[in-house]
C-alpha cells in the first residue's frame, strides 16, 4: 500500500467519524458507519441495559461490534486506554470499574469526538477520565503507563496495524494486556468492495485476516494471543451494509493478548 493512499484511508476516516460526531439524529445513520438501532445494537454487541442506560446521553453512539469490556477483567486502581474512544462510551464504563483510583485514557484522531468526550464526561461527573487528540500509530502516552488496552471495532480502521500494536506494546505495562473488539476478514475481499473506500470507513474492508492479526501482534513482541471469532456476529454485521454480502466476508472477534513481565 503506498503511502498517498494510507493517507487517503486515514483522511476519509476521520472525515466519516466527524460526520457521526457532528449528527444530531443517530437514526439517520449513514451507510458508512456501524450501526442503526442504539438499544438493538448494544444488546447485540453484548452490552447489558443497565451499561448502555447509565452513561451521560450521547456517549453511546452505537458505533462498535463487540463489548471489549466483558475480556478485559478491569480491576480497581488500573489504568486504561481506549484505543478510538469515541465519544467515551467504553471509557466510562471502564471508569465505574476501576474506581477513583485508577484511570481511564481515551484516545480518538477526531478533535469533534474528543470535545464530545469531554462534554460527556462533565455532564457525568467522571473525575478519572481523560480524553485526548491523537492518532493510534502515534500514542501521545508515556512508555510503561498503562495497565489494559481496550478498543471497540477501531484498530481495523488503521492501515498501518503494525505500528498501533508497537504502540500498545510500547504504553503498557510489563504484565499489561489487550482486551480488544474488532473485525477479522474470513475470506480474500472482492476487488470492487476492497476499493470500496467507504466500506473501509464503516469498518468492514480495512479488516486483516486473524493469521495476519496474530503474526502482527506477536511481531510486536506480545504473547499468550488469543484471538476469538463470534461468527453469530454476521446477524448484524449483514445490516451494515445488506447488499454487498459483506458478512460472507467478516466476523466480529476478540483479542485478547499480554506484554511480558
Amino acid at each position: 500500500m503506498e503511502k498517498k493512499t494510507k493517507e487517503m484511508i486515514k483522511t476519509a476516516v476521520m472525515l466519516n467519524y466527524r460526520d457521526v460526531a457532528l449528527r444530531e439524529d443517530l437514526s439517520l445513520n449513514s451507510q458508512t458507519s456501524c450501526c442503526n438501532n442504539l438499544t438493538s445494537i448494544s444488546e447485540s454487541l453484548g452490552y447489558s441495559s443497565e451499561e448502555y442506560e447509565n452513561v451521560p446521553e450521547g456517549a453511546n453512539m452505537g458505533i462498535g461490534c463487540g463489548n471489549p469490556q466483558a475480556i478485559a477483567s478491569l480491576k480497581k486502581g488500573e489504568v486504561v486506554l481506549d484505543l478510538g474512544s469515541g465519544a467515551g462510551f467504553d471509557c466510562f464504563l471502564a471508569a465505574k470499574s476501576v474506581g477513583e483510583t485508577g484511570k481511564v485514557i481515551g484516545i480518538d484522531m477526531t478533535i469533534e469526538m474528543v470535545l464530545k468526550a469531554r462534554n460527556n464526561a462533565k455532564k457525568g461527573a467522571y473525575v478519572n477520565t481523560e480524553f485526548k487528540l491523537g492518532e493510534i500509530e502515534q500514542l501521545p502516552i508515556p512508555d510503561a503507563t498503562v495497565d489494559v488496552i481496550i478498543s471497540n471495532c477501531v484498530i481495523n480502521l488503521s492501515p498501518q496495524k503494525e505500528k498501533v500494536f508497537k504502540e500498545a506494546y510500547r504504553v503498557l505495562k510489563p504484565g499489561g494486556r489487550l482486551a480488544i473488539s474488532d473485525i477479522v476478514a474470513t475470506a480474500e475481499f472482492p476487488e470492487e468492495l476492497k476499493n470500496d473506500i467507504s466500506m473501509i470507513c464503516g469498518c468492514m474492508t480495512g479488516a486483516s485476516s486473524l493469521k495476519k492479526l496474530k503474526f502482527l501482534i506477536y511481531k510486536a513482541g506480545f504473547t499468550d494471543v488469543k484471538i476469538t471469532s463470534n461468527s453469530k456476529s454476521r446477524d448484524f454485521i449483514k445490516d451494515w451494509r445488506p447488499e454487498s454480502g459483506i458478512e460472507n466476508f467478516i466476523v466480529s472477534a476478540t483479542i485478547e493478548a499480554f506484554k511480558k513481565k
